[in-house]
């Protein structure tokens, strides 16, 4: 590693390996700057709630500062919900985190946050919500990625660090890809999901985002209409099969090395 990437974010940043960018491989490309964190004590999920109170409360508005005393971002979503930190090795910083909100095994009918704020967007003719077992669901949400990790142009205006497509000269959208960081968050959760046996996860996003992650093989179905819920949003599902129908050679076996990171500290 150079003295530039070993004190990144004030070096250059990696490269977009972990994202399929390259010829790298994202696995080996991913583990050499960054370690998957399982927050399974109250001081790591301390550091999330500290990244998503800067990110969503300070820099998006998302969520009020005065709801997040001492600021710590939370919710009632948070006690049953799995949590991801990703750690930059070079600077020991947590540079993102992520969560999966599962069923509540004491009140299974409990709302997924996209129930509480967005239920009725769904497309019920697409997916019937209410057929779906609950403790066989879960849903994506609250990934961050820190400021001082979403340096390149337009990626500070997104909490994931996913930037909109600038066009070229001709006026032409020219491709950019998604920031290792972002996929590491997108791959570790979905191995959580997996970890939990579970069939299928949603996630309240922008369509533009779900056509992005189709490159790296996420590929996400659209259940219902676009709705303001941290901006401009539409709920997304995607099972396991479609999962691995659509998952890259190299982009799979990148899930299944977080997988076995993950494991030992779920397993405990």
């Amino acid at each position: 590693m150079s003295k530039a990437d070993k004190h990144w974010p004030g070096g250059r940043q990696p490269s977009d390996a972990a994202s399929g960018a390259s010829g790298e491989d994202p696995t080996s490309s991913f583990h050499r700057y960054f370690e998957l964190v399982l927050a399974d004590t109250p001081a790591l999920r301390e550091e999330v709630y500290r990244i998503r109170f800067q990110v969503y409360c300070r820099e998006m508005h998302f969520e009020r500062e005065e709801d997040s005393p001492g600021g710590l971002e939370m919710d009632e979503f948070d006690a049953r919900a799995r949590h991801c930190l990703i750690r930059h090795r070079g600077s020991g910083q947590f540079a993102g985190c992520v969560r999966l909100v599962l069923a509540d095994p004491q009140h299974p009918e409990a709302p997924f946050p996209f129930e509480k704020f967005c239920l009725k967007s769904i497309w019920h003719d697409i997916l019937d919500v209410r057929n779906l077992p609950r403790h066989k669901i879960g849903e994506i949400s609250r990934l961050a990625v820190t400021s001082a990790f979403r340096k390149r142009l337009g990626e500070i205006a997104t909490p994931d660090g996913v930037a909109t497509p600038t066009r070229n000269g001709n006026g032409q959208p020219e491709r950019r890809h998604i920031p290792p960081i972002a996929i590491g968050l997108y791959f570790a959760v979905t191995a959580v999901g997996l970890l939990e046996n579970l069939d299928g996860v949603f996630a309240m996003m922008e369509p533009r985002l779900a056509r992005r992650l189709v490159h790296v093989g996420i590929k996400f179905s659209q259940v219902g209409s676009v709705v303001q819920y941290h901006g401009p949003r539409a709920p997304f599902y995607i099972t396991r099969e479609s999962l691995f129908a659509n998952l890259k050679p190299e982009m799979r076996t990148f899930l299944e090395a977080l997988r076995a990171d993950l494991a030992p500290a779920m397993d405990g």
